[in-house]
């Protein structure tokens, strides 16, 4: 089952807004952390380092949840409950990269050497909205 994401989604996933992204360690421990966030029309895009704990995480269980509050609205949130249906790496990844740093940055991505980048496509399986 997918969720579908609104309007208002789609513009709280594509401002400048922070995303908290919740995977699963190995013991079934969450973990959090703080990121930019994205989306295209059906889903939530996030991108990590290849090798940090949340990919590392996402690769051996893709699910996760990812939390976006606006950020000049403390009471206008989602909660996005999903899958990692795709890890992308390679040019998309990391132009990908350099479109979320010229959003919140103002300024092109500088690449570290030798890092590779990983775009998560998450797949919506519970959308919670407050507004």
């Amino acid at each position: 089952m997918m969720a579908s994401l609104e309007p208002d989604d789609l513009e709280l996933l594509r401002g400048q807004n922070y995303a908290w992204v919740v995977t699963l360690d190995p013991d079934g421990s969450p973990v959090a952390s703080i990121t930019w966030v994205d989306a295209d029309e059906r889903h939530v895009l996030v991108n990590t380092a290849e090798g940090r704990r949340k990919d590392r995480n996402a690769a051996r269980d893709p699910r996760v949840v990812v939390a976006v509050q606006a950020f000049d609205d403390a009471y206008r949130w989602i909660s996005v409950e999903g899958v990692v249906e795709e890890r992308v790496t390679g040019p998309e990844a990391e132009a990908h990269i350099d479109a979320l740093s010229r959003r919140y940055d103002h300024e092109p991505w500088t690449p570290t050497p030798g890092q590779v980048r990983v775009l998560f496509r998450i797949r919506p399986k519970k959308i919670v909205r407050y507004d």
